[in-house]
């Protein structure tokens, strides 16, 4: 026999006595809780009232509160009104089971409820709104600081999140809630008929309705309020077509709409003033409309984003373990903003290798219409870095790089990039519609072939326009980096960073709106047809001077010639090919460019003087070709006519090259 059970039996009257004392003690503390549980219950909802009161500029109330069996409460009639403000919480019956140990703790802690009847109504007025309250700290009798830093929001975010994951019940049951949120004069009412919560699931149908949408959608999801995590999937009732997201058409004038969309919170941590969040989203036949995007319906399939956040005090970012999934292409975004003690913005774009077929197939309906359709072999590598601090312009960033790996078209789709190697319609867009279509070839007796175009034209236009032209492969890093300097500069758009190559392809691919996608689509289309050299430079150069603008309804040289010289192309001057050249930024302001006596103004004098001057640099004209320009010019063309003198109000112009746009002279 062991010495432990030697021990027992020896001590065993003494164990059952203590265990009959202990068992006792048990019934006579759960009787004593039957007698006063009412009281307790009393006192714990007096504390909850007490507390929140306490934290908060709000008065809860709390009608009635009582047991309707071991363990279960019967709450009616609770509201929460923040002080000086409508009313934002009204529920009219709920009926929980309650946590003992939160009794006794004085927390009322709902482990289980059913509600019923319940509404959130939140507005927001100008500055004034009654639910703010929730998550900034309590107003205190003290003046305020006028001299406080500005709030942190990654501070602000973590609050608000650990507020609402500390207080999700185990389980819940909503009939018939909803939520309705009022925003300077806008509506979004949401009703939940139905809404279950259990061991961390989430079931849920719901109405949403603002003044132009309703929507009837599905929600499943999961909850752990420990790990915070949560997701949710989204999806319509199969009646129409997609859920349309309120509210942004009247913020934003877009249109959103998506079959399925699935969000979630992964992970938070908060450190050293800093808020983390990593989640994921993704959308299924989302289908988005703005005309600052494109200008018809852009259509995403299949699109996904793993997102790794941070907010602090002064730094907001999307960091580097980012991913962005649009069907088959994906790229790692990473963005940084910085306030203190500079303003400073970097952004940088990476993609792995992406196959051709993959990138074409996975270029969204609506945005890049121009590849819809190509086939290819061989496959992409992106890689964009841009950093500006604000507080030193002049030493911005900026670099873009797409390489390629043993690729080709083998199907041009719909929309040949070869079209330009023969005779083609064109056609002239002003805001998004055609005032003018012309073919450009030898059929148009306003074509001018190449040779038959004077030499101190083509060269006056590629030394104002692109000097480069002829050497790079369409893109110009300096002048586009320097175009960027001068925008930021000025906080408006003064300066353009378009080669001829972009000019061109602007002109005979794509619409003249402007659009966010259309300068990454007219970029594509200028690397493929400049590094698989689909088109010879002479043949790109003559086709762009017969089709870009040169005054009102007045396009390619010979419209031009003609119209300010009454001249055929051949027949032009030096000066005359220079005027022309300083015409092609602005070409329908050619008016402004005279005095009341017909006379050229400052700044096309000056243009004359820069552009010969460094034409002769590069050995495009000889010494007395430059020594004998003149600054005049005789409008003998239909364009004299419409001149409207304007006073001379410039009084000195500087000696730089800002002036010029959009290439300028950033090789001399």
């Amino acid at each position: 026999m062991s010495k432990f059970t030697d021990f027992f039996v020896r001590n065993k009257k003494k164990f059952f006595i203590g265990g009959g004392v202990f068992a006792t003690l048990l019934v006579i503390g759960f009787v004593a809780f039957l007698l006063n549980r009412e009281r307790i219950l009393k006192y714990a909802v007096a504390k909850v009232i007490k507390k929140v009161e306490t934290k908060y500029p709000a008065k809860l109330q709390i009608g009635n509160a009582q047991f309707v069996d071991l363990n279960t409460v019967l709450v009616t009639n609770i509201a929460l009104q923040p002080i000086d403000q409508p009313k934002l919480l009204q529920i009219d019956t709920v009926e929980a089971t309650v946590s003992f140990r939160s009794l006794f703790l004085g927390r009322m802690v709902f482990k289980q409820f059913d509600m019923a009847n319940g509404s959130i109504t939140a507005f927001k007025q100008d500055s004034t709104d009654n639910f703010s309250f929730l998550y900034r700290k309590k107003a205190s009798d003290e003046p305020a600081d006028t001299t406080a830093e500005k709030p942190n929001y990654g501070t602000l975010l973590n609050r608000l999140i650990e507020t609402a994951f500390e207080n999700v019940p185990d389980g819940v049951n909503f009939r018939d809630l909803g939520i309705v949120f009022k925003s300077d004069g806008r509506l979004i009412d949401m009703q939940l008929p139905t809404m279950v919560m259990e061991d961390g699931e989430i079931d849920a149908r719901m109405t949403i309705t603002t003044e132009a949408v309703t929507n009837t959608m599905f929600v499943k999801g999961l909850i752990d309020p420990d790990e915070y995590l949560l997701s949710a999937k989204m999806y319509g009732d199969g009646k129409s077509a997609g859920i349309e997201v309120p509210y942004i058409e009247q913020k934003f004038g877009a249109t959103m709409r998506f079959d399925t969309l699935s969000l979630s919170i992964t992970d938070k941590e908060y450190k050293n003033n800093q808020l983390t969040i990593k989640g994921e989203s993704s959308a299924y036949g989302l289908v988005l409309n703005h005309p600052k995007i494109a200008d018809e319906n852009v259509t995403v399939q299949n699109g996904a984003m793993k997102y790794k956040i941070t907010l602090g005090d002064h730094y907001y970012a999307l960091e580097p373990e980012s991913e962005v999934r649009i069907n088959k292409a994906v790229f790692y975004p990473q963005l940084t903003y910085e306030t203190r003690p500079n303003r400073k913005i970097g952004i940088k774009i990476d993609s792995p290798e992406i196959p051709a077929n993959d990138l074409f197939a996975s270029m969204p309906p609506g945005l890049f219409d121009t590849f819809q359709g190509v086939k290819a072999t061989g496959s992409f590598k992106y890689h964009m870095n841009f950093y500006v601090d604000m507080a030193q312009v002049d030493s911005l960033r900026f670099e873009s790089d797409l390489d390629a790996t043993n690729f080709n078209i083998t199907d041009f789709g719909p929309n040949d990039l070869r079209k330009l190697n023969q005779e083609f319609t064109h056609s002239v867009y002003e805001k998004g519609k055609v005032v003018r279509t012309f073919q450009v070839g030898p059929s148009n007796p306003n074509f001018t072939p190449y040779n038959q175009i004077p030499d101190h034209l083509k060269y006056a236009i590629m030394t104002a326009e692109d000097p480069r032209f002829l050497t790079h492969k369409g893109f110009h890093d300096g002048a586009f980096r320097h175009s960027l300097i001068t925008n930021i500069k000025e906080n408006s758009f003064v300066r353009g960073g378009s080669t001829i190559s972009m000019q061109l392809v602007k002109n005979a691919f794509l619409t003249r709106k402007k659009t966010i996608t259309r300068k990454v689509e007219e970029a594509l289309i200028v690397w493929i047809i400049e590094n698989l050299r689909l088109t010879p430079k002479e043949r790109m150069y003559e086709v762009y001077l017969n089709i870009i603008e040169w005054g009102p309804n007045v396009y390619g040289v010979k419209e031009a010639a003609r119209f300010y010289f009454s001249k055929e192309p051949s027949e032009l001057t030096f000066e005359e090919s220079l005027f022309l050249a300083s015409i092609v930024p602005k070409p329908k302001q050619y008016r402004t460019y005279f005095n009341s006596y017909g006379e050229l103004r400052a700044y096309p004098r000056y243009f004359f003087k820069l552009i010969s001057g460094n034409m002769l640099k590069r050995g495009l004209i000889s010494p007395s070709e430059h020594a004998s320009v003149s600054p005049y010019v005789n409008l003998n063309g239909r364009a004299g006519s419409f001149i409207i003198p304007k006073p001379d109000t410039t009084t000195q112009v500087a000696d730089t090259m800002e002036m010029l746009a959009p290439i300028d002279l950033l090789d001399f």
